[in-house]
């Protein structure tokens, strides 16, 4: 199961902006206004870490059902669901909140990365800068298209996108983005307007002779 909510796609994947030849993004036409900031994708970690916690909660449905009315002398229903409850709050509910709290966000400008749920915390790392991207897969990894992409600039922390699905789709599309703004930052630095150059205040005039 994959976890990629996406606007669009393209190769089953996370591309929202319009695509020109060989799949690369378009790019503004010179002297035209840079567009709005778009998000391609919101990614979260590959969801089959969750298949022990649906077995969890199939089998405390099927005892509860099983042993409702028909538990040993001593024991009570309310016991019965306690314990299930207890179960399924500890098992099934806890690690799909943890689950559901990280994500990751690709946008045209910027990776934002979020986690927690009472104390959320943000990074971002944007295109612009530039950084390496270093792609690590081990065997179940590659059995389900996932991996782990790092995200470093030389200067902050990296930033890892642990365990997420598509990951060279992943990957191609923030390597895009990274070449597309730094093309389209340079490309304006170059066209910015010259400063004008201030004229030269004249002499003042000489003094009179008295």
């Amino acid at each position: 199961m994959a976890s990629v909510d996406v606007v669009t796609s393209r190769q089953n994947g996370t591309m929202t902006e319009p695509v020109g030849v060989g799949g690369r993004p378009l790019l503004p036409a010179p002297g035209m206004p840079a567009a709005a900031e778009m998000r391609i994708a919101t990614i979260r970690a590959h969801a089959r870490r969750l298949f022990w916690s649906a077995l969890i909660l199939i089998a405390v449905a099927g005892a509860c059902g099983y042993f409702y009315d028909n538990l040993p002398a001593g024991l009570e229903d309310w016991m019965l669901f306690s314990a299930a409850g207890a179960v399924v709050l500890l098992l099934v509910v806890i690690p799909f909140v943890r689950w559901r709290s990280k994500s990751w966000t690709v946008t045209t400008e910027r990776v934002l990365a979020r986690s927690g749920v009472l104390r959320v915390r943000r990074r971002e790392l944007r295109h612009v800068r530039g950084y390496t991207i270093a792609v690590r897969r081990g065997l179940l990894q590659r059995m389900w298209g996932a991996g782990t992409l790092t995200l470093s600039n030389g200067v902050d922390e990296p930033l890892r996108m642990t365990n997420i699905p598509h990951v060279m789709l992943v990957h191609e599309t923030l390597v895009d983005q990274v070449e597309v703004s730094q093309i389209l930052a340079h490309r304006d630095a170059q066209s910015a307007p010259d400063e004008p150059e201030i004229p030269p205040r004249p002499p003042a005039p000489p003094a009179p002779v008295v």
